[in-house]
């Protein structure tokens, strides 16, 4: 066990396992870290934010698709040390599936937006294919 009781900065993020028809939507990151990888939809807690919110913020700006609350179901929480190299993330994982598949249209950090086939998907960055093994478990 770990006594290091040195204060640590831990950031607060939202992610999305968006869903349809065998497929899931990745933004393509527009910079480091993983600049040029794929990623799930997601971003930063902003101040006086829940993570539902956040989560439904950052998949529209990045996506130009929005879902309902009521349709997000939390996937989880995933807080392993380096699971982002510029320092302590703790992200809050959502899933929701469509009926079918929407345009997306790629804004805010996203330099494309796309479905992938859950059975040819390229790298994640970070944990990302950690978060959606679990997202589509069961």
């Amino acid at each position: 066990m770990s006594t290091d009781t040195a204060d640590e900065t831990i950031r607060y993020t939202a992610d999305v396992v968006l869903l349809a028809a065998g497929h899931v939507l990745l933004i393509e990151r527009g910079w480091d870290p993983f600049e040029g990888y794929w990623a799930l939809p997601g971003g930063h807690v902003d101040k006086g934010e829940t993570s539902l919110d956040a989560s439904m913020r950052e998949l529209e700006e990045e996506t130009g698709i929005t879902v309902p609350a009521d349709d997000l179901r939390q996937v989880g929480a995933f807080d392993a040390p380096g699971r982002d190299p510029r320092g302590r993330y703790v992200s809050v994982a959502y899933t929701a599936t469509l009926p079918a598949l929407v345009a997306p249209t790629a804004g805010d950090d996203a330099t494309a937006a796309r479905w992938w086939p859950l059975t040819a998907l390229p790298d994640l960055a970070f944990d990302h294919a950690d978060i959606l093994a679990r997202a589509t478990a069961g």
